[in-house]
């Protein structure tokens, strides 16, 4: 273990609900270190950080800083913040006022994965549910791995799995640029599209930002169905869900329904099995085909993966199935990009295709879209309406800000007026009370209802129980 992680530490959380900084702070708890953290919101994850043993702080004011320097100033603390936190967080300012020392989360995960042999899962989209399926066949396959992921994994029911174990499942971000100070054994590539243009101005900043840590990743495994990774990376390591030649490692779906996939297995062009995945959707397939060749990377026998895929789970989020209301099917999904919408719209059509004979009337496909960020509204306004156009109703919440401020005075309109050209059933509905409120008039019996983004909005399962039984 680095000398920076030694059990005189203590490490300050500044904005520890968050998914991927609550990972860490579990994983630090579990490693022995003393944990504290600040956050204005109370969620799942500051309460099992407090039933851990963590001080968790309601608030964010520099009086929390000066607590914890006095009750632990037999210690090295480090104060952690992720690039959520703004310079103008009192806790931030308090810091930097005494010249304490700050660390991004990606220095410390950086550093607990030079403890591991490491597998690190990057890419644009379908980052946490690679993770999740590799963190799922590795345990399974080895009992010897340990997972810090920016999701909730089935098999551990949490976001954090860390033990004195040989490997690391690792989900590293690009969103801000850390990805770069990532090294691992093993790098993965998921894919790679034009997002975060609050940090990135370009498609040529993100490809930069993944050749970096290509660089620091002793062997590359990329997607070579993703035109901007097959074109922009070299590896022997390469999956596909399309051709089993010119790749080591191919599944080609043979039969794709709401329930499984169907497909073969290829190595290096030759056939090896045939696989029954229990989880549908092509761009799933992909993630789950990743996740094979990493755990062929490392040396685990294919039996014993074709053994384990039937325990594979999407994570929490993730074309969730939330429950039933009268008649009608809400699913959470974390699409936040066009092309993540155009997926899980697809996979929608996919299940009202084989809906239940039972329900006579015709299902419609619902898509409530909460755009997150601003900046990404005003980027892909035109793709985003391309994409939800496809569904069968669209209702477009308020954007979910994620701490950005609106310099260009960005609303849902801008989504709702390009959808409203391409199908009139639109309506911008600012907020999910809104729509509980008006449920039973937007919706009918046989609906599957699609609840998509990165901000709030999954909430609104519990805000329609509250106010409707």
């Amino acid at each position: 273990m680095d000398k920076e992680l030694i059990p005189k530490n203590h490490f300050h959380f500044i904005g520890v609900g968050g998914i991927g900084m609550s990972a860490i702070a579990i994983g630090l708890l579990k490693k022995g270190y003393s944990i504290s953290g600040s956050d204005v919101v109370k969620n799942n994850e500051t309460n099992k950080l407090e039933k851990l043993g963590a001080i968790i702080f309601n608030s964010q004011v520099g009086q929390n800083i000066e607590f914890i320097t006095s009750k632990f100033n037999n210690k090295l603390i480090n104060f952690v913040v992720s690039t959520a936190i703004k310079s103008e967080n009192k806790e931030l300012m308090y810091c930097r006022e005494k010249n304490l020392t700050v660390k991004h989360r990606s220095e410390i995960l950086a550093l607990l994965m030079q403890s591991y042999t490491s597998l690190a899962v990057a890419g644009s989209h379908g980052k946490t549910s690679t993770s999740t399926f590799l963190s799922t066949l590795l345990e399974l396959c080895t009992h010897n791995s340990s997972s810090i992921t920016g999701g909730i994994i089935p098999i551990y029911n949490s976001n954090c799995h860390l033990e004195d174990t040989k490997f690391l499942v690792a989900e590293v971000d690009e969103s801000d640029g850390t990805i770069i100070r990532y090294k691992s054994d093993i790098g993965i590539i998921n894919n790679i599209d034009f997002d975060h243009c609050d940090h990135f101005s370009d498609v040529g900043e993100v490809i930069s930002s993944f050749k970096e840590f290509a660089t620091k990743s002793k062997k590359l495994l990329i997607n070579f169905d993703c035109e901007i990774t097959r074109n922009n990376f070299y590896s022997e390591n390469k999956w596909s869900n399309t051709k089993p030649i010119n790749v080591a490692y191919a599944l080609i779906p043979t039969e794709i329904n709401k329930s499984h996939t169907i497909g073969k297995y290829y190595e290096n062009g030759n056939f090896i099995s045939s696989v029954n995945i229990p989880i549908p959707g092509l761009h799933n397939l992909s993630n789950i085909t990743a996740a094979i060749a990493a755990s062929r990377m490392i040396g685990i026998d294919f039996l014993e993966i074709k053994k384990n895929i039937k325990y594979l789970k999407l994570p929490k989020k993730r074309f969730e199935f939330r429950g039933q209301i009268d008649k009608r099917n809400l699913y959470d999904d974390y699409a936040h990009h066009p092309n993540e919408i155009k997926e899980t719209i697809k996979l929608g059509r996919l299940f009202i295709n084989q809906k239940n004979k039972n329900i006579p009337h015709k299902s419609r496909l619902i898509a409530i879209f909460q755009p997150h960020r601003y900046s990404r509204t005003k980027q892909f306004s035109k793709e985003f309406a391309e994409e939800l156009s496809k569904a069968d109703v669209i209702y477009v919440t308020n954007i979910y800000g994620a701490g950005e401020k609106n310099e260009d005075e960005i609303t849902s309109k801008i989504i709702t007026d390009l959808i409203y050209k391409q199908n009139k059933n639109v309506a911008y509905i600012n907020n999910y009370h809104e729509i509980t409120k008006n449920f039973y008039e937007l919706t009918q019996k046989g609906d599957l209802i699609l609840n998509m983004g990165a901000g709030d909005c999954h909430n609104f399962w519990s805000i329609l129980n509250g106010e409707n039984n």
